[in-house]
């Protein structure tokens, strides 16, 4: 009886302690991050771009403890509304608590069309809070380099028309810091960059 007796309160003390380490749960934010991972991180250029709120702003020094960073412009056809559709409704995803820890700002690829208060407009049909740059395109390429961005030159047509090229359709993560630990592709969905926000803000 003795032995049954022992074997019962070791069995119990393991349960309890499954129980317990269940509950507790772990520092750590469970799941996998779909971004790709930057190892080391980039360090962001501090270049300083005129701010549709006014002022200017760098991204070295951001205002938030994850910054989403696009580059694109307003006079886009496909892939920045695809990508601005897919951020603004991610956003909307998270807690309110976890929401006001993140700020998105959009960086014009094309300062001579896309001045403040163009972006301004652009901007409120995604997301009023979001913030945008505009400023000489060597410091938005400089900005852009920084991160892995590729940022064309715009070159008149000879028709008259207006060819801007192309430019990295990526999502930058930009930490607290100024640096930028991941990105996403222009694919990801609005659920996938929603869950890895949530990720990157408990890591």
């Amino acid at each position: 009886m003795p032995d049954r007796r022992r074997g019962l309160l070791v069995a119990l003390a393991l349960v309890t302690a499954l129980v317990l380490g269940a509950c507790g749960g772990s520092d750590e934010p469970s799941g996998t991050l779909t971004a790709a991972r930057v190892d080391p991180p980039f360090e962001v250029a501090d270049v300083a771009l005129e701010s549709t709120e006014g002022g200017t702003m760098s991204l070295a020094d951001p205002d938030a403890r994850l910054t989403l960073v696009f580059f694109g412009y307003t006079h886009c056809p496909d892939v920045c509304p695809l990508v601005m559709s897919t951020i603004a409704t991610a956003l909307t995803r998270l807690e309110p608590e976890d929401r006001d820890q993140v700020q998105l700002v959009f960086v014009t690829t094309d300062p001579p069309r896309d001045d403040a208060e163009t972006i301004r407009r652009y901007l409120d049909g995604y997301d009023p809070t979001a913030v945008g740059l505009t400023g000489d395109l060597e410091d938005v390429e400089a900005l852009g380099d920084s991160v892995g961005i590729f940022v064309a030159d715009a070159e008149e047509l000879a028709s008259g028309g207006y060819d801007l090229g192309s430019h990295g359709s990526q999502v930058i993560a930009v930490d607290g810091e100024g640096r930028a630990p991941a990105f996403w592709r222009q694919d990801v969905s609005s659920a996938d960059l929603a869950a890895d926000i949530d990720l990157l803000l408990r890591s």
